[in-house]
């Protein structure tokens, strides 16, 4: 039986913590996940329709083993200038891979598209997600905000506004893996239009509602529910504007290669909280992160048994970052607790 970490954040893993920035009235915010070492890192994008920074040098084949933080964003293309922000405020604090005698924060980041929720962007010159970013690595914690919190401020799903969501899991030979999600698709997460989430079958307790899966399954459960189709609330939007990016970590010793595969491995909690995932709408994308705090290394079968914990963790992050969100001034969607029957 899995069970959860202590606070059930992505946090459990020794070696991370998350802080968030947002702003209420842009609708918009930045989560940014600090290593307290370099940590092994590999990225995984099953979207299309990515927007990305500092990507490629996570690919096993390439240079850079390990890195000082991830950086996960709204603003579309304009939110990449939150990994700018962060790496500021590492550089202030000495951190940095060293290259002829400079020290370069090394920052990978991935946008979400929050740009059409009822906030306002109308920031002037330049946008403000380089400010963002530096607060966001300020407020970094073991403890944080899940819901209408960082990237996740402006999400919306399909019927329902996003949010931030986390969880973690502990694994029997002592490894911790934790996951993290900004959960903006252009899916549904949850069955038909009923309250029961797609992922009830990876729940811990009730960490986001208990309610298992409804019985008779509803007519709707069957229906392709799209963010752009959704005339529920008397809206009907654009095909565009979404994608959920998120963080998947570990205390296990991995090698580049092998945190690509719990990338990799991840996406499997998309499909198991959203239906559908990775259309060509969706920019989807998971970054791994290994801190080898644990100091365990994975016979074969342990291996298997983290890959499998991935995807059920991920898919637990999506439904808590859903489940969390909480209503603000010129929301499109309802939150999710406000849904009936």
């Amino acid at each position: 039986m899995f069970r959860t970490g202590p606070r059930n954040l992505i946090s459990d893993v020794a070696g991370l913590r998350v802080g968030n920035a947002s702003d209420a009235r842009l609708k918009s915010g930045v989560t940014t996940v600090l290593c307290d070492e370099p940590a092994v890192a590999g990225v995984q994008i099953l979207g299309g329709a990515p927007g990305t920074r500092e990507t490629d040098l996570l690919e096993p084949h390439n240079a850079i083993e390990t890195i000082h933080a991830v950086v996960l964003s709204g603003g579309s293309a304009f939110g990449l200038d939150a990994a700018s922000g962060v790496q500021a405020a590492l550089r202030e604090r000495g951190i940095g891979f060293e290259v002829s005698g400079f020290r370069v924060p090394i920052v990978p980041a991935a946008i979400l598209f929050d740009l059409r929720n009822g906030g306002d962007k109308d920031w002037g010159r330049y946008p403000p997600y380089r400010d963002l970013g530096y607060e966001s690595v300020q407020a970094a914690a073991v403890d944080f905000q899940l819901g209408t919190a960082g990237a996740g401020t402006g999400a919306l799903t399909s019927g329902l506004k996003g949010g931030l969501g986390s969880a973690s899991t502990l694994l029997d030979n002592g490894v911790t893996i934790g996951a993290l999600a900004a959960v903006n698709p252009t899916g549904s997460v949850t069955v038909g239009r009923t309250r029961h989430f797609w992922a009830a079958p990876f729940e811990i307790g009730d960490e986001f509602g208990g309610l298992g899966y409804p019985s008779p399954m509803p007519e709707d459960a069957k229906r392709i529910l799209l963010k752009y189709r959704d005339k529920d609330h008397g809206r009907q939007m654009e095909t565009g504007g979404n994608t959920t990016i998120a963080v998947i970590a570990t205390d296990a010793i991995l090698t580049k290669a092998a945190a690509k595969r719990l990338a990799i491995s991840a996406h499997d909690g998309f499909v198991r909280a959203i239906w559908p995932t990775h259309t060509p709408a969706d920019g989807d994308l998971v970054f791994a992160l290994a801190t080898g705090r644990s100091g365990i290394e994975l016979t074969a079968d342990a291996a298997v048994d983290l890959y499998a914990a991935a995807g059920a963790t991920m898919a637990r992050a999506i439904s808590r970052g859903v489940f969390a969100a909480t209503p603000a001034g010129n929301d499109l969607f309802p939150v999710w607790s406000s849904r009936l029957g």
